[in-house]
């Protein structure tokens, strides 16, 4: 494998064959070299993890809302710090929605 390296020695840039910008040869099994495609790797699955995680709070806030609008459970059932969090989101969300009125988002209705 042929590398590319910033002002710090670091690996920047990684190419099966020699370019005009990758010129140096690291062997594929170099500690180095592995160091910087996992490290790449894990931070594109962080990146994923982290938005799915922020869609998946949407859902949760809809499943919450459901169940108290079908009488399922109370919103006082809830441990004292979901209640908390879901009267946080609750207030972020009207004032989301209060500076979004001119764009009209259906999507973002307070729960």
């Amino acid at each position: 494998m042929y590398v590319q390296r910033d002002d710090q020695s670091r690996i920047r840039l990684v190419s099966r064959e020699a370019t005009a910008e990758c010129r140096e040869y690291l062997a594929a099994d170099s500690p180095e070299l592995l160091s910087f495609l996992t490290e790449e790797t894990v931070g594109k699955s962080a990146a994923r993890f982290h938005a799915s995680d922020l869609a998946f709070v949407r859902v949760l806030e809809d499943v919450i809302a459901l169940l108290m609008d079908k009488g399922v459970i109370s919103f006082t059932e809830l441990p004292e710090a979901a209640q908390d969090k879901v009267m946080e989101r609750q207030s972020l969300r009207r004032r989301l929605n209060g500076l979004q009125l001119v764009a009209g988002r259906e999507d973002d209705d307070v729960i």
